[in-house]
């Protein structure tokens, strides 16, 4: 049987990096009062073999399409183990730690652990593969029934199944046809999206992510979420999309741009049929939230509402289908698309029982990350929870924890004051804010064009590294003796307008020469839609386009093709005259 799309995703994940704990969901519940061990071994067994996906493991025979094999239903091995109260946090997450061999074994183990006579937890490790935030309610309910049944001695009679997960994998990819409409829809909205937002991150981000991370909880007051709450109803949107253009704000005016791109889960369960299923049906959709034009938040919001329902009318479309058919610039150092998460959920029940017991949910700490941040909300009785999940290759814990504080900040305004413009949500603490105000320049402030000041510095230092690209380091005297080189062809353009579409490595050289010149560049991103840069080019009319080989731009007009990115190697070929270029 095949995977369904997101299956192939975490088992090409799986294949490039191992087993890992990234995409692990632990399910841990504290059991109070007289529990019959055996009967609860015996209904976690029944609840395997009512959920195919549950024994399902995964292969790849001789490297070719991956394939799903369901196993018979067999007993359920679930250790029992006493242990301290101290012990079980830590015993909790190095189990949470542990990585599936997908190709080998089931993607769900159990574990019963027994704190004292009339107090144990059962924790059930599940794979993302085989699961999702929302199989939280069949799962539960099928060990009540189970439980249920062997403590009276019986075998638990469920209500069939109509279909299992390897269904729903034929049905999504014989239907993966009829989204052609979704995908267009799709392409128009996410055209010249960003590769990533820039985010006050404490280190550069890594060639490959390691997916380790921490999360910092936090709650918001019960007056603030009253208010967002009564704002959401009086401009007709979600909690969700309050909070999702309350973190837009965070990130724009933290230096992302006014285009951010944030990710959002949904369900993924088209059919009422699925709902009785454990599975990975969880679909992820893009959410393009623009704070351009400086509009109030209330504004903003009807902004992030009409986007909102656009893109949830086509959730149709598997996340990886859209990375596939979009085809963005690829990174194993980042997620595709979006780099941000952002939930809203309605917080199930933490006490709840099974016949005789009262069960609690137990907390599992978690060390991944799947995102650079994740702020995920969730409706409690007593207000609004929050976590802010980050990825500790690029945040401390102290700039999460500000980030959270930050996030507080602007949702505090907008509660109050719905019409605040954004740029005056401030996000700064008012002794942040001192700190910096306070601050005097303790050294002399450089004079002069940015050309002088880096010559200045080639002089002081030629043989320091200026710069790192492409995995080269060049020194100042490098790059002053490259730039130099451009400058010198390009100076009949002095007082003009020069486009850049060189390679990467090139781009801050590129730069330096026509600053040289004396002229001014237009940066262009060759990666963008060849439409969009074509316009660029046209509206801008530069009087030459400074290019490299591997990069292809519509352009007729003047074109400069630059050489290598080694200094000594470089040549400039086809340099136009200025008379050419008029």
């Amino acid at each position: 049987m095949p995977l369904s799309f997101a299956q192939q995703r975490l088992w090409f994940l799986y294949r490039l990096e191992g087993p890992n704990p990234t995409y692990n969901i632990p399910i841990a519940w504290r059991l109070r009062g007289r529990l019959a061990a055996d009967a609860m071994i015996a209904a976690v067994g029944d609840v395997v073999a009512r959920h195919e996906t549950l024994r399902t493991i995964f292969s790849d025979q001789d490297g070719g399409e991956p394939y799903q094999r369901v196993l018979p239903a067999e007993k359920v091995a679930v250790p029992v183990a006493d242990i301290a109260e101290a012990d079980l946090p830590a015993r909790l997450a190095e189990i949470g730690a542990y990585g599936f061999r997908l190709d080998q074994e089931p993607p769900l183990r159990a574990w019963l652990f027994r704190i004292a006579p009339d107090e144990h937890v059962l924790l059930l490790l599940l794979h993302h593969i085989a699961g999702d935030e929302w199989s939280d309610v069949p799962l539960r309910r099928d060990i009540v029934a189970a439980y249920t049944a062997r403590c009276a001695g019986l075998v638990p009679a469920f209500p069939p199944l109509s279909v299992q997960y390897a269904d729903f994998a034929l049905w999504q990819r014989a239907e993966s046809g009829t989204l052609a409409a979704q995908v267009d829809g799709w392409r128009e909205a996410l055209a010249g999206l960003p590769d990533e937002v820039d985010l006050p991150a404490d280190r550069p981000r890594p060639g490959e992510a390691s997916h380790r991370g921490d999360v910092v909880d936090f709650m918001l007051p019960g007056a603030v979420a009253r208010d967002l709450r009564h704002l959401a109803r009086s401009t007709g949107t979600s909690m969700f999309m309050v909070v999702q253009a309350a973190v837009a704000v965070l990130l724009s005016r933290l230096g992302a741009g006014t285009d951010v791109p944030l990710g959002a889960p949904v369900a993924g369960r088209p059919d009422a049929a699925l709902d009785d299923l454990v599975g990975f049906f969880v679909n992820t959709v893009v959410l393009r939230t623009d704070t351009s034009g400086d509009p109030s938040f209330r504004e903003l919001l009807a902004r992030v509402r009409e986007t909102d329902l656009a893109a949830f009318d086509r959730q149709d479309v598997p996340f990886e289908h859209l990375v596939e058919a979009l085809n963005p610039v690829r990174s194993l150092g980042r997620h595709p698309l979006f780099q941000t998460m952002v939930s809203y959920l309605g917080e199930a029940d933490g006490t709840w029982h099974l016949g005789s017991l009262r069960v609690e949910t137990e907390r599992v700490r978690q060390h991944v990350a799947m995102f650079d941040l994740s702020f995920d909300f969730f409706e409690t009785r007593g207000g609004v929870r929050g976590e802010l999940e980050y990825a500790t290759d690029r945040f401390d814990r102290s700039s999460a924890q500000t980030l959270v504080e930050r996030l507080q900040r602007v949702l505090a305004t907008v509660a109050a004051d719905p019409s605040a413009v954004v740029s005056r949500i401030d996000v700064l603490a008012p002794a942040e804010r001192a700190r910096l105000l306070a601050v005097e320049a303790t050294a002399p402030i450089p004079t002069g064009s940015i050309v002088d000041l880096f010559v200045a510095q080639a002089v002081a230092s030629p043989d320091a590294v200026a710069m790192v690209a492409g995995g080269r380091a060049w020194t100042f005297a490098e790059l002053d003796h490259w730039s130099s080189r451009l400058a010198g062809v390009l100076a009949p353009y002095a007082g003009g307008l020069v486009a850049l579409a060189t390679s990467r490595p090139l781009t801050v050289p590129a730069i330096l020469g026509v600053l040289k010149a004396g002229a001014a560049y237009l940066p262009l991103d060759a990666y963008q839609p060849a439409d969009r840069v074509a316009a660029m080019l046209d509206d801008a009319r530069p009087a030459i386009l400074v290019t490299s080989g591997e990069v292809d731009v519509p352009w007729s007009g003047p074109r400069l093709v630059v050489g290598a990115a080694v200094p000594e190697a470089v040549s400039f070929v086809g340099a136009p005259s200025p008379e050419d270029a008029a």
